[in-house]
Formats: structure tokens, C-alpha cells, sequence
């Protein structure tokens, strides 16, 4: 194995990322260094000089000449080693894998065996020793070459690799979005690239310049201003595809594809430079990995705030119509919330469930039988019973309460996400599937297919188990659905498509294509701006108030102290008094005021219902009257 190489800079350092073979943005950055007075031994490249742009051989030798140090990057070890494609990681069938394909046989053909032979050559990590700190440089993470570390990038991702560097912090690149923090007092670096913008709606290159302070380092995060037109030139000349050309003038990325949902929300906002200090702290280790945002430390968003105005009145919208309301057509399917105890805190649970959150109790069968005798009683013509969380399989009362639904001939959908709460009940799952059959069905919460973008939203190291859990149940036989979400923005035909190989892959019975099987739910933020839903509004958006989850549905929950559980609107707004109907379902049977951000945009404009049933089995039973 290559020793490391320990690079001692006494005095300032430049450090930046990507090149891209944009050879302008190149010569800018070189000539800034020079600028400020800062020789070629002080200047750090993360790697990656050749990818979009059209001049690779140019840029590499530029690099080359200056005489800077440089880590090799994901597309230099490719290129160097004549690989099949740039080996970005993109995914499968994405837009970005699409037009890498084409940059790369572009460089493919243009960089010589000379200048590959010294790609190869470049150590995957240097270390900086600078103001009596050590740093390490990679391009990717310590441990993999093109994984994606963002500003959002769970803490214990990063304090693991910082951990496996054994240094007081990484300077790293890849992500070409730049960023400080600090993970547990140690350093994460990040000063973006020069060859593509920040997907920041400006055309500028980012670089960092790092200045030995007493006790720590000062670190400046400068935008790069250079010919963007004359690097498209480049591009166009070069033939190459139009997406990437057009991105140096418009500072946004064709493709969204490789961003955590934190960072496409801050899309299209400007970056401003800024100077921060940074000391080194360890301390004590917590248990959990603590970050510290350095900067950028303006939080940004590319979305506008909620209307204060909205929401307000349940009879009319804050521009005066009359409120859309829904009719109960018919309970078809009955929720049950069985309390908001979870297992794992997601970074947007729908009812900010967690393992401290108990504001809904559980449910036991005294709080379950009323209702199934009123629907007997009532001859409701319920076909479903469904139980949400929190996580159901943490209630101690779960397997009663399923047993007393299944043996009353009722449908029975039990929302999970299949990690160690339900995992640990495998004897008594494996029961109920004996005694009957479709008759169950299990719904696995998988947010995305990849490990990366599930993590975004439910925490570092909630995939695996999910996915062992969801093969579990498959190799067991039981009536599966699954549901994602679509918050990053990704095309539905191809999320669906790489859902469908996840699913051959693990041999999960579920056709992605089915919207009933493979439910794709939408991002809910209530902070944010959303339409109003008025009267006039169904046809306008061509939607009738029985698509909507109300029309078809109610949930029982029981409050925290309460002395009997309520029946509330919807399974999504656990907690706005307005949406109480009552105790029975004879007294939630009224319409529901459209009256709240969720209403209008997962149920009528995102199209999402919580309530969609999996498709029909020969074995199904249905629900006693």
C-alpha cells in the first residue's frame, strides 16, 4: 500500500475541486492563487480534472505544469485506468449517468496514454499539515472514492471517516457543493469545485484559501468569477450534449439526481462568500455524533414560507371563495393509530413520530372493539382496517389487535418499517400468515431504493434492516406494498423503473409499476407556500372531492391522559384540534374543510393517499357488515 504523503505548508493554503476539464475556470483559479501570493506548494486540488467541460487534455496539463498537489479523483482513476464509464456512482438510468456517458467518451478519446499514465499515478490521499493541524485530503470519503458527503450527509457518516482518517479533520470534494462544519469539534471541508457552479443560479466556481490562526484555522470560502462563455465555447465545439454547456450560464445543474432533499430545497439560492473560524474541540465523544455548521450558516431555501393569511377560516380561503369541503362518501378504510412511539426519528415524519414522542397513546382492544362492533352495527360497509404509527410493532397490544381484525374477516394493512421492532415478532407474523393469508397485508415504508436517499430521511443505518426485513416478509409469502416517497424531485417512470431491479433483485414480489403496489407519497412541509383549495378549485385541477383521502376514510387515535380515543379526519393531521370530529364514527361522518397546508398539497395536488389499497387476491377476505 502507498504511504500517504504529508504535505507541511507554513503559511496560507488554497485548496479547491473539479476542474472538469473547464480549462478557463482552471487558469482563474491559478491566477487567484498567484494573486493573493499563493505559491504552487500551497495549492490543493480534490481531484477530478477532467469530467463535463471540453478541454481534459488541456486542463490536465495546466494541473500538471503548476506543480499543486492533487489527490486523485473518481473520474482520474477511470480515465487513468481506461475505464468503462467515469464511475461518478450516478443511478441507474438517471440524467446525469446519461450525459456523463457522453463527457467521458469525449476525454476518453482526447487525453493520451501519457497524461493517463499520470493520472493513475495520483495518491488517493494527502495529508495537510498545516498551523499544527493534520488534514485529511481525499476526494470522496476516506473510505470510498465517489461517495457523495453533502453539508446534509449524516454527522456519523462523517465522524466515521474522519475517525478511519485519524486526523483532526477532511478536506474533501466530489459533491461540488461547498461547505464547513464541524463533526465533534473536528473538521469537515469542503470548497467546492471550479469547473461547474454551485447550483446556486450563479455561473461562479468556489474555492477555499485556509490561514493558520492561534489555536486553529481561519477559512475563507471565495466564489470564482471567470469566462463561463468561453468555457461553453469549448463545450459546444467539443460537441458535447447541451445540458452541462447551458449550466455555466445558468448556475444550475441539468439534474438533481445526486442531491440529499436539504440541498435541492436550497436550489437556485445564492451562496455568499464568507470567512469563519474554526478550532479544533474533540471533548468528550458523544454517543451521538454532534455537526456544527460553520458555513454556509444562513440556512436557505428556494421555496417560499406559508402565507400567514392561509388556513385560517374553515368556511372560506384568505382570498375570500368558499372552502373546499369532502363529503363522506363511505368509511372504506378505518385507521388506527397506534401510538407515535417509533423506533427512529425521521427527518420529516408526516406525525413526527419518534422514540420520545408519546402524545398518542397506544391502542389496546378496548379501545379497538367499539369501533369494529359500530361498523357491524352500523352496516358501515368497511372492507379495511389499517393500523399506522409511530411504528405499530413497538404497541405490546399489535398481535391482539390484528388477530381481532383478521378474525372478524376484515382486510387488514399494517404500515411498518420493517426493521428490528417488527423482526423481533417473526413467529407470531408467521402465524397470522398461516391462519390467513392475503387476508394480511404488510406495507414496508422504503423511501427510496438507494441507501443513500432513504438515509436522507429516516437516519444513518436505516436501510439494510428495512430491506432485510422487506426480504424477510417476501421470502415468507406474505401480501406486500411498499411505499417511497418523491421528495428529490425524480422523474416517476424512472424511479419506478429502479424500484422495479431493486425489487427483481431481492426477489420482492411487488410490481413497481402498480401505483396501488408501489406507492410514491409526496414531500409534506407545512412551512411552505401551497394553493388554497376553493370550491372552484376541482375543476380548475381536474380533481373531484371523492379522490380525495377524507372522502374514504377516518383514523382513531388516543390522545396522552386521554379517557377514550377520538375519530379524526385524516391520518396526517394528528394534532389540529379542528380536524376532531368526535368519539364515534355516526359523529365524524360529516364533511371535512379543506383547512390545512397537507390537504392541499399530498392530497389534492400531490395526488397522495395514505388509503390506496394493494391489489386484490384471490384469498382476500372481505369485511363482515
Amino acid at each position: 500500500m502507498t504511504e500517504t504523503p504529508l504535505i507541511p505548508i507554513d503559511g496560507r493554503a488554497l485548496v479547491f475541486g473539479g476542474p472538469y476539464g473547464n480549462l478557463q475556470a482552471t487558469q482563474a483559479v491559478l491566477a487567484e492563487a498567484a494573486r493573493r501570493g499563493i505559491p504552487a506548494a500551497h495549492i490543493i486540488c480534490t481531484g477530478d480534472l477532467v469530467a463535463y467541460c471540453g478541454d481534459p487534455a488541456a486542463t490536465i496539463d495546466l494541473v500538471r505544469r503548476a506543480g499543486i498537489h492533487v489527490v486523485m479523483g473518481n473520474c482520474d482513476e477511470q480515465l487513468g485506468a481506461s475505464g468503462a464509464d467515469c464511475g461518478c456512482g450516478f443511478p441507474e438510468g438517471s440524467a446525469c449517468e446519461r450525459a456523463s456517458a457522453a463527457w467521458y467518451a469525449y476525454a476518453d478519446t482526447h487525453v493520451d496514454c501519457e497524461a493517463r499514465a499520470w493520472l493513475s499515478r495520483l495518491h488517493r490521499r494527502i495529508d495537510l499539515l498545516i498551523g499544527g493541524l493534520r488534514l485529511a485530503v481525499i476526494h470522496g470519503s476516506v473510505s470510498r472514492i465517489n461517495q457523495f458527503v453533502f453539508a446534509s450527509t449524516p454527522a456519523a457518516i462523517k465522524r466515521r471517516e474522519i475517525d478511519l482518517a485519524g486526523t483532526d479533520g477532511v478536506i474533501g470534494g466530489h459533491c461540488g457543493l461547498p461547505f464547513s462544519q464541524a463533526i465533534d469539534g473536528r473538521l469537515w471541508h469542503n470548497a467546492g469545485v471550479v469547473g461547474m457552479p454551485a447550483h446556486d443560479g450563479t455561473p461562479r466556481g468556489w474555492f477555499s484559501v485556509l490561514t493558520p490562526e492561534r489555536d486553529g484555522l481561519r477559512i475563507e470560502h471565495a466564489a470564482l468569477a471567470y469566462d463561463h462563455a468561453a468555457a461553453a465555447a469549448a463545450m459546444a465545439r467539443a460537441d458535447l450534449p447541451p445540458d452541462y454547456r447551458e449550466a455555466l450560464a445558468s448556475g444550475m445543474w441539468p439534474s438533481c439526481d445526486v442531491l440529499p432533499y436539504r440541498e435541492i430545497r436550497e436550489s437556485g439560492v445564492a451562496i455568499e462568500p464568507g470567512t469563519v473560524s474554526w478550532k479544533p474541540a474533540p471533548g468528550r465523544r458523544r454517543r451521538r455524533a454532534h455537526v456544527e455548521q460553520l458555513w454556509p450558516a444562513t440556512p436557505r431555501r428556494n421555496d417560499a414560507p406559508l402565507d400567514a393569511a392561509k388556513f385560517r377560516d374553515p368556511s372560506r380561503t384568505a382570498a375570500g371563495e368558499p372552502r373546499a369541503r369532502v363529503a363522506l362518501r363511505q368509511i372504506e378504510t378505518l385507521w388506527f393509530n397506534t401510538g407515535t412511539l417509533c423506533n427512529i426519528t425521521c427527518r420529516n415524519c408526516y406525525i413526527e413520530s419518534s422514540p420520545r414522542n408519546d402524545r398518542l397513546a397506544y391502542l389496546d382492544l378496548a379501545d379497538l372493539r367499539p369501533y369494529l362492533d359500530e361498523i357491524a352495527r352500523a352496516r358501515l360497509g368497511t372492507r379495511e382496517i389499517a393500523f399506522t404509527g409511530g411504528e405499530p410493532f413497538m404497541n405490546p397490544h399489535m398481535f391482539a389487535l390484528l388477530d381481532e381484525c383478521l378474525s372478524r374477516g376484515f382486510r387488514t394493512l399494517v404500515l411498518t418499517n420493517a426493521m428490528r421492532p417488527m423482526q423481533r415478532h417473526k413467529a407470531k407474523l408467521l402465524d397470522l400468515r398461516r391462519r390467513f393469508g392475503d387476508q394480511l397485508v404488510i406495507r414496508v415504508s422504503l423511501d427510496h431504493f438507494g441507501a443513500e436517499r432513504h438515509e436522507d430521511e429516516r437516519g444513518f443505518g436505516t436501510f439494510a434492516p428495512t430491506r432485510d426485513g422487506l426480504v424477510w416478509l417476501a421470502r415468507n409469502g406474505f401480501n406486500l406494498s411498499v411505499a417511497g416517497r418523491t421528495m428529490w424531485g425524480e422523474d416517476e417512470a424512472a424511479e419506478r423503473a429502479a424500484y422495479a431491479r431493486f425489487f427483481a433483485e431481492h426477489a420482492i414480489p411487488v410490481d413497481a409499476h402498480d401505483p396501488s403496489a408501489l406507492l410514491l407519497l409526496p414531500e409534506m412541509d407545512a412551512d411552505a407556500d401551497v394553493p388554497e383549495i376553493a370550491d372552484a378549485s376541482w375543476g380548475i385541477l381536474g380533481k373531484s372531492p371523492g379522490d380525495v383521502m377524507c372522502a374514504s376514510s377516518r383514523m382513531v387515535v388516543k390522545r396522552k391522559g386521554a379517557a377514550r380515543p377520538a375519530v379524526l379526519a385524516c391520518t396526517l393531521i394528528p394534532y389540529d384540534p379542528a380536524f376532531e370530529l368526535g368519539t364515534t364514527l355516526a359523529e365524524a361522518s360529516g364533511a371535512v374543510p379543506l383547512n390545512h397546508p397537507h390537504c392541499a398539497r399530498f392530497c389534492v395536488m400531490g395526488s397522495g393517499s395514505c388509503s390506496r389499497a394493494a391489489p386484490a387476491t384471490k384469498t382476500q377476505a372481505v369485511a363482515a357488515e
